[in-house]
């Protein structure tokens, strides 16, 4: 299961109010080479027969079966500045902080 800080939730919704035909927040996690990894929230209209579902404050979240076993226990936070970033549980790690420059972080707007 994900997890999400009041920050990530608050910006979130703040976001979704401006895209309210967009009302599920997706998940996802890629490859970009052998040690790193691109995380990304994606806003859309509907989930996907292959998603996790789960609810967190009120913002239904999806993320799409492949990524699931590899986003469990992860802590997404936001911070006005660094933006959105996801932590690790084992590592502590904030992927999308300026120390790991080939890790990026987003959020589309379909």
């Amino acid at each position: 299961m994900i997890k999400m800080t009041q920050a990530a939730i608050d910006q979130l919704k703040a976001v979704m109010l401006e895209h309210p035909e967009d009302p599920i927040v997706r998940m996802t996690i890629r490859d970009l080479n052998e040690a790193q990894l691109q995380y990304s929230i994606i806003l859309e209209d509907m989930t996907r027969s292959d998603d996790e579902v789960q609810e967190i404050d009120g913002l239904t979240v999806a993320v799409e079966g492949q990524s699931v076993p590899r986003v469990d226990g992860v802590t997404v936070d936001f911070d006005a500045i660094k933006g959105f970033t996801f932590i690790h549980p084992e590592s502590g790690h904030r992927h999308g902080e300026e120390e790991d420059p080939f890790d990026f972080s987003s959020l589309h707007l379909n």
